[in-house]
Formats: C-alpha cells, structure tokens, sequence
C-alpha cells in the first residue's frame, strides 16, 4: 500500500515528502514544508495563498461524499440543500449553484460564539436569578401559608372557646334550675313531714283516749280531721327541654370563615435577553374588568314589574313584583304557589328563612309577615317606621330596613322573632348611615357583615356585625363618570358581593373589603333588581322590566 495513502501515515509534504510540513497553499491544495515554500511560490502560472497547515482548510473535517469515496464536501449544493464534492459538481450537479461549504461552516460559529456569549453573561445569570426568586417565593410561601394555618387554629380556639363559655353558661343554667326546683321540693317535703308528725300524734292521742275510757276527757275532744283534710298544694316540677340546632356543615363553614381563591400570577420575563428586541419596549394592554356569562335559564314571571326573587332550592325560587300574589316557581317557569298577603297590599321584599319559610314586609301596614303551612302571622309591627327590605341571617335572625314616617330617619333592625336584638342607624361621629330614600335591599355576608345597597345614596354600606362603619363602595373608580344605582344586593361562599346596578344593565362583583372585582354582563339581562345566589354559587337575577329571573354561573 502506497504510504502516502496509509491512514497510519503521518501527513508529509506533496513535493519532498519530509514529514509533518508545516505550511500549505489554500489554492492549490498542497502540503509544503518550509524548504517547498519557495519552489512552490515560482510556479507563476497559478495564485498561491500560503497558511500555516492549522488554519489551511485541509484542517477541517469535511463531510466525505456519498458518491465519491473518500472524496471530502467541499462545496454546497443551494439547489439540493446537500453538500458536494468537486467531482458532483459535473456530474450529479452540472447547472447548479454553488457555496463554499466554509463559509456556511464559519457563519455558523460566529453564531455559535454570540450564542455562547449570550448563554454565559445574560441567560444563564438569568436563570439563577429566577431560581433564587423561586426560593424566595418557597420561603414567603411557608411563612404566609404558615400564618393562615395559625389564623385557622387561633379562629378554631375561639370558637372552642365560646362554644365551651355557651355550654358552662347553660350548665349553669341547668344547675340554677335544678336548685331552685329541688328547694321547691324541700320545702315541701318538710311540710309534709311536719303535717305526718301531727297527724301521728294525733293517732296516739286517740287511742289513749278510747284506752282511757274517761269521760270529761272525751267530752273535751275536738277533732282535727277537718284541718288534716286540707292536703297542701303538691308541687309538680316541670323539667326544661334542650333544643339544639340542626348543625348545618355549610353554613357552619360559612360562619367560620373560608379562603380567598387567588389565581397564580405568571411574569413574563424581559424577551430583550435574547437580543432581538433590546430596543423596544413593552406596554401591558389594560385587561377590562368585566365578564359576558350566557344564561342557564331565563323563568317568566307573569309580573309587570319584578321586584324580588329568592330561593327555597335550587330548583325553585320565590318571586315578588307589582302585584299582591307572591309566587313560587321551578326553574322551568312553571308556577307551583300563590299566595296572596295577608293585608292585599303589594310586598315590599321578600325573603326565605332558614327553616323555608317565606317572609315578606308590607309597607302600608308597617308590618312583617311570615308566611308556615300556608297561613300568614304576623310577626313584627312597627310604630312611627316603615319596613323597606328584609333578609334572613344564618342566625335565623331577620334584618329589616326601613324609614321614618317623617322620612328623615333610616335604619337597619335585627330581630328574634318579634324581639328587636339590634339597631344600626349612626356611624362613629353620629352621621347617619343610609339615607332616607326607598329600596335598600340588605344582606348578611358570610363573615357577619351586614351589607346594604342603599339607592337613594347610591352607594353600598357594609358594617360589621356590632353595626360598625366598614365602607362604602360608590362603583368601579373608573367609571367615576357614570351614576351608579345599587338595588339588590347579595353574597355568595367566598365572601364576595354581588350588587345590581339597575340602570346601567349591569352587575357588580366586589370582595368583602370593598374592592372591585369585575362587572357582569349578560345578553338577556336589562334592569337587574333583587339578587340571590343558590348553593351551587348560581346568581339568580330578578329582572325589572323583563319581567324573568335569569339564572346564571358566573365563576
């Protein structure tokens, strides 16, 4: 074998063959050791470009052609998208254009070298930077989620606390009871012993007479039967009843508390790490607040006017309007109840307590009314007011607006049956709360707050549960422009609140605190009134003008 074509050969210069030539001629394709250099450069015939043997090209490891063995790819063929080599080119390739395979060979390191500049002093320093954010994240994560752990447990003590300050109250109660009883039965036990004493003795008495035979004795006898006759009252104790309250999971829950839902925020990284677009930057589009829900059912009501609607379940719902029917449909619109008021007078509001039962105001007679087993009681009679709106709290307790006769004065009162337990009328510095006008639809929240869309100052107005001043909401800021008119008013599991704004064909949704959420929109929907929320978390709308309850999920 020829040892020039050995692979076990070393490399040796074309003209002398002495081994290893350190330099070589570009254009002519030959190795040349330094004592060729010259001879080489005399052929005039021909340009010659002489380079030391490592920069030459025959230091690449070219791609060997598929068709000419051992033959390296010298050349790229742009029609084929292949590389070729210089024998291809009048063969395979006769007509085609061609590219030196270098020049695609040293682009792509120069755009290996940006590449690897980039990788090294901005990608890779920013991707230590969000692994050390992520950390930080981790670390804030256990120490956030750590405090609501504690919140929980510390609201869970509480509760402990108070349920075990109710059950020593009521021990007391009982034991109170119990002692007062049990000295009722002392005392009379004590008479009675005292009266069988008598009574022996008397019995003694007797016989020694009769045993005596003595006559002036026996004519002095006077009998005390006629005093024995006379048994003392017998006291019957009657024992106290417990009745405790159908524990109620979800309601339970909701007096407890519950937990915001927060969405899990992306941040978009700046794209100018990459190099391509350093010189622009970027505006975030402003996200409108609001959300388009279809409809999940549209009832007809045969009002002309619809007022209030509220729900026995979620699959029927008690409405109110410009009539003095109240009347009870199922979600396919077809009417299962009528009932008329007690007084013929059309309801203000109405609502549906905790047992199902329906309550109702009327107005004109400053009354309300509750409606079991289909006969109407009255339950609360005002004097100098009159009653507005109504809801039922998760106490069992009612809340009702209402106004003065003199329509100067306007409160919200908490009762117990017929028992007034609370009135919320001033804030702190003795300003009124809620204006003097009509429909202020009222609500209780699951943290206690009582809320209140109060129309005539178009505004809601939210305090807690000792009636303190929380806030106001006025509508979204950003439609400081546009009036704003609060009717119905609801809550749902989250806390959130729901208010309709009637004129403007619109719902807002705001958290507990007051912040703005999003509207809600809806085709079918044109003068939202009263609201209320079933528990599968659909709102229910009763819509002014159109005469229908929309019945929509908007989560």
């Amino acid at each position: 074998m020829d040892p020039r074509f050995s692979a076990q050969d070393v490399l040796r210069c074309d003209l002398c063959e002495t081994p290893v030539p350190p330099m070589y001629c570009d254009f002519c394709h030959v190795k040349l050791c330094k004592a060729c250099v010259g001879e080489h450069l005399f052929d005039l015939s021909k340009e010659h470009k002489i380079v030391p043997f490592k920069q030459s090209e025959s230091a690449y490891n070219y791609p060997k052609c598929a068709t000419h063995i051992n033959k390296p790819c010298e050349l790229h063929c742009k029609k084929c998208n292949i590389p070729v080599c210089s024998f291809c080119v009048s063969d395979k390739h006769n007509g085609h254009t061609f590219r030196n395979i270098l020049q695609d060979f040293n682009a792509k390191k120069e755009e290996m070298k940006k590449d690897l500049q980039e990788l090294k002093k901005y990608l890779l320093p920013k991707y230590e930077e969000i692994g050390s954010e992520i950390d930080v994240e981790k670390s804030n994560l256990d120490r956030e989620y750590g405090k609501l752990i504690t919140a929980v447990v510390k609201k869970g003590e509480d509760w402990h606390r108070e349920i075990n300050n109710i059950v020593k109250k009521l021990k007391s109660e009982i034991d109170e009871m119990k002692s007062r009883q049990l000295a009722l039965l002392l005392k009379q036990e004590n008479t009675i012993k005292h009266k069988c004493l008598e009574v022996r003795q008397s019995i003694l008495d007797l016989k020694k007479m009769l045993d005596l035979n003595d006559v002036s004795l026996t004519s002095g006898y006077k009998s005390h039967n006629e005093e024995f006759r006379k048994l003392p009252f017998t006291v019957k104790v009657s024992l106290p009843c417990f009745s405790p309250q159908v524990i109620k999971t979800e309601q339970l829950r909701q007096m407890f508390g519950s937990l915001s839902v927060l969405p899990i925020s992306s941040k978009e990284h700046d794209d100018t790490l990459k190099m391509i677009k350093s010189s622009q930057s970027s505006v975030c589009p402003e996200v409108k607040p609001e959300l388009t829900i279809q409809t999940k059912a549209l009832i007809p009501t045969d009002f002309l006017n619809l007022y209030s609607v509220s729900c026995l379940s979620d699959e029927e719902i008690w409405t109110c309007g410009d009539d003095k029917i109240m009347k009870l449909y199922n979600l396919q619109g077809k009417l299962l109840k009528s009932i008329q008021t007690k007084s013929g007078n059309i309801p203000g509001d109405i609502a549906v307590t905790r047992s199902g039962d329906l309550v109702y105001t009327d107005p004109k007679t400053k009354t309300v009314n509750i409606v079991k087993n289909g006969e109407i009681r009255e339950v609360i009679r005002l004097r100098g007011w009159d009653s507005c709106n109504i809801c039922s709290t998760y106490s069992g307790d009612l809340l009702v607006t209402m106004n003065s006769d003199d329509k100067e004065h306007s409160k919200v009162v908490r009762y117990f049956g017929s028992i007034e337990k609370q009135s919320i009328q001033f804030a702190d510095i003795g300003q009124p709360l809620y204006s003097c006008g009509p429909n202020k639809y009222v609500s209780e929240n699951g943290n206690l707050d009582i809320c209140v869309a109060d129309y005539g100052a178009s505004a809601v107005v939210v305090v807690n549960q000792a009636g303190k001043l929380r806030f106001r909401y006025t509508s979204y800021p950003k439609c400081s422009g546009t009036s704003f008119y609060p009717l119905g008013i609801t809550t749902d599991s989250q806390n959130q609140i729901l208010i309709s704004d009637c004129l403007n064909h619109q719902i807002h949704l705001i958290d507990q605190d007051g912040q703005f959420l999003r509207f809600i929109f809806n085709e079918d929907l044109y003068n939202p009134y009263g609201l209320c929320v079933d528990t599968k978390e659909n709102i229910l709308v009763a819509d002014w003008k159109g005469k229908s309850v929309l019945k929509m999920k908007y989560k």
